[in-house]
């Protein structure tokens, strides 16, 4: 067994190019001193070190798996019984990572500038840095490594690095910006688990009680993420379209793209279509965006969607394609599912007196699903199990449009999605529609407040 673990590194060694090398060491920056991590020359001489530092066993190569992720060697990572896939939910578990989240943004920066970005860094370093480390052939890791020799950067000080980037990058400043705020959040959170005690005195005659804290999720990119509108006006089988879901999906048009989101519409598409565009959307890269939203106006039955071949998609299955494992740059972010279908075929009694859209009515055949068990999902329903939902012909849906009515006037307060939401649960459930009731739902694993911002 201890010939094949040392097989095993040397064919892996014999696989690792210079800079490949270089990425290896500098990520292992917080675990080897740096005079040994500058000596070694070769993978092999790098593996020993791990070795006899404990870091490195047959019974457990978890830093190493690590490091081959970390430098995009999916191929070796492989060699160690280990997916990208596995990975991903392996260091999304808290404190299960073992390079240091400082490590990876300096990484991460260097893997994005190109060699005419990296000639701009070093020629603003000339004051700082002795010309001799700030040769042609010195990489961005080493200079960075350098400008932690001279204290230039620290991990709670990266101001002049910041200010080199806003020159030569601002888009790769950006990552800056989200560290730090991460950081922020995280330092208010702890500060929230050890409140500072107050002293009455101090609190004076009112007593004052301190309010808890309410994080609200990032909004800070330009767009913001897709809003996705699946529309199913004309259906085959059906001598009558959807009228009045044009009307809805321009509603939705002009609020999210006011909102700052990448609006997008899609019209009249098969069950396989609507799946298909739904899993796309999901492997899109969605790193450099806040939120993912997605619109889905069709008929339908129970837990299904009807696409206008009138062939049924799971909408448990639609979600599911946006779940941690299958979309891992949207996780920690809020994914929004709004959804104007019926889920039966029974009408709400009324239980008020106000009276309201007198006559145009249509219901929608198409109901929700329970979501799956993960975190940072939102599904807005029409209505609730077993019950109709209505729409008009001229003007649209009574959700859809009282929804977006809601948001221009709710957004600008600064109200959160599930007050909105709860707003327009009591306005739809307020109105009678010729004799009958409509109650929308909300079904929510968000973990945060999620505030959109005005532009």
């Amino acid at each position: 067994m201890n010939t094949d673990f040392h097989k095993l590194l040397f064919d892996i060694s014999e696989a690792l190019v210079a800079d490949e090398l270089e990425a290896l060491k500098f990520l292992s920056l917080d675990y080897i001193p740096r005079r040994r991590l500058e000596a070694i020359r070769e993978p092999k001489a790098f593996f020993e070190v791990l070795q006899e530092k404990g870091m490195l066993e047959a019974e457990n190569l978890s830093f190493l798996r690590e490091l081959l992720y970390r430098i995009g060697r999916m191929d070796l990572l492989a060699r160690l019984g280990c997916s990208r896939e596995e990975m991903d939910r392996e260091l999304r578990i808290p404190d299960r990572a073992q390079v240091s989240a400082h490590r990876l943004l300096l990484y991460g920066i260097a893997e994005d500038l190109t060699a005419d970005d990296v000639a701009s860094v070093k020629f603003l370093l000339q004051e700082q840095i002795p010309k001799n480390k700030l040769q042609e052939n010195a990489s961005l890791l080493k200079v960075l490594l350098e400008m932690e020799k001279k204290r230039i950067i620290k991990e709670d000080d990266l101001a002049t690095l910041k200010d080199i980037l806003k020159k030569v990058r601002p888009d790769v400043k950006k990552k800056i910006d989200a560290y730090e705020e991460r950081k922020q959040e995280d330092n208010s959170k702890e500060k929230l688990h050890h409140p500072v005690p107050v002293h009455a005195a101090e609190q004076g005659a009112e007593q004052q009680t301190a309010q808890p804290l309410v994080e609200s999720y990032k909004m800070k990119n330009n767009p913001h993420g897709y809003c996705v509108i699946l529309n199913n006006y004309k259906f085959r089988n059906l001598s009558q379209p959807r009228e009045g879901t044009r009307k809805d999906g321009e509603a939705v048009k002009e609020v999210f793209t006011w909102l700052q989101f990448e609006t997008v519409e899609h019209m009249d598409l098969g069950a396989e279509q609507i799946r298909a565009k739904v899993e796309e959307y999901s492997k899109k890269d969605h790193s450099n965006m806040d939120c993912f939203v997605c619109f889905i106006l069709s008929h339908g039955e129970k837990d299904k969607v009807k696409g206008v071949d009138d062939e049924l998609v799971n909408i448990k299955d639609l979600l599911s394609c946006f779940s941690g494992s299958n979309c891992p740059s949207l996780v920690g972010k809020p994914k929004l599912f709004f959804i104007q279908a019926c889920q039966g075929s029974v009408g709400h009694p009324p239980v008020t007196v106000r009276e309201d859209f007198s006559g145009h009515l249509q219901t929608d055949a198409v109901p929700p699903t329970s979501i799956p068990d993960q975190a940072d999902i939102l599904v807005g329903m029409a209505t609730v199990e077993d019950y109709e939902c209505y729409r008009d012909v001229t003007t649209g849906s009574v959700y859809i449009q009282c929804l977006c009515e809601k948001m221009k006037l709710l957004c600008p307060l600064r109200k959160d999605l599930v007050t909105i939401l709860t707003e327009v649960n009591k306005e739809v459930g307020s109105r009678v529609f010729e004799g009958r009731k409509q109650m929308p739902k909300i079904t929510s694993t968000l973990r945060k407040q999620l505030i959109f911002q005005i532009p």
